[in-house]
């Protein structure tokens, strides 16, 4: 009677213990063959981000359009990545989005002509795209992103760097007419952007965010057209532009900023007349 006793106690013991190490062991296994890479294990350092502390360079060489240069936002980051497990491949780097933009260059009292993002405009989106029109998601794909091939079977150590300006051209005359005769008197741009470092699985699509920047960028521009070329444009406002904030915690990259289309190829350029009915110029591509 009390063998039979302890037969029943003994069993329930023993099969508990066997499951338990069956877990265990599965864990264990589970954990030497495929570690898996999870933001704690990834080591973030050095992060900087600054914009050039130079005035935007207004370029007067041309009859037909004038043109400027704004001083680079500028990014980078250190990187210490854990071994990469077999059959995967993690790209490390940057990517970017337009949040928000006005830009519009004024025509005396006749009108303005604006580039536009119409779903971004509409607030039908919170970020567009803003990458190079081929490495998506990324913003380009040589100093502005690393790629790591499993297996590797150490710590790897990376950089990577990225940059961006406006280098535009603007029309003197009236963009939908047919005279050369000068009549801009006016340039405006305020621009918004979120740049986040990411790791990226490129085989489950997992995302990592290791860091968020907030920039923007501002371009105030007066011109007399009754100067002669050379001239006539002259800078307003502050001279230097607002430095980037590097944000304590990473912010959620929204779904249009990870793929097609880029801001260069959904930006509309509209003439807005005065008086009649606004006029696509420009469409999207």
């Amino acid at each position: 009677m009390n063998i039979l006793v302890k037969t029943d106690r003994i069993l329930p013991s023993l099969v508990v213990l066997a499951l338990l190490l069956t877990s265990t062991m599965g864990c264990i296994q589970s954990i030497v063959c495929k570690p898996r890479i999870r933001r704690e294990n990834i080591v973030v350092y050095e992060v900087s981000a600054s914009i050039d502390q130079c005035p935007t360079v207004i370029e007067e060489n041309s009859p037909i359009v004038l043109r400027y240069k704004t001083p680079y936002f500028r990014a980078s980051a250190g990187i210490v990545m854990p071994p990469v497990p077999r059959n995967e491949t993690w790209t490390v780097g940057w990517i970017q989005a337009c949040t928000q933009m006005e830009f519009y260059n004024t025509y005396g009292d006749i009108g303005m002509s604006s580039w536009e993002l119409p779903e971004l405009r509409e607030g039908r989106v919170k970020a567009i795209s803003d990458s190079d029109g081929v490495s998506y998601p990324w913003y380009g794909n040589t100093t502005e992103t690393v790629t790591l091939v499993g297996p590797t079977y150490k710590p790897s150590r990376l950089t990577v760097s990225m940059n961006d300006n406006f280098y535009p051209s603007v029309t003197w005359a009236v963009p939908i007419s047919n005279s050369n005769t000068p009549m801009l008197t006016h340039i405006t741009r305020d621009q918004s952007f979120i740049t986040w470092l990411v790791a990226l699985n490129a085989v489950t699509k997992e995302r990592i965010v290791l860091q968020t920047i907030r920039w923007r960028m501002r371009v105030d521009i007066t011109v007399d057209p009754s100067m002669p070329l050379g001239s006539r444009a002259s800078l307003v406002g502050r001279p230097h532009q607002e430095q980037p904030h590097i944000l304590n915690n990473p912010e959620p990259i929204p779904p249009n900023a990870l793929g097609r289309p880029n801001a260069n190829d959904a930006q509309v350029l509209m003439w807005r007349p005065r008086r009649g009915a606004p006029l696509v110029v420009i469409p999207p591509k």
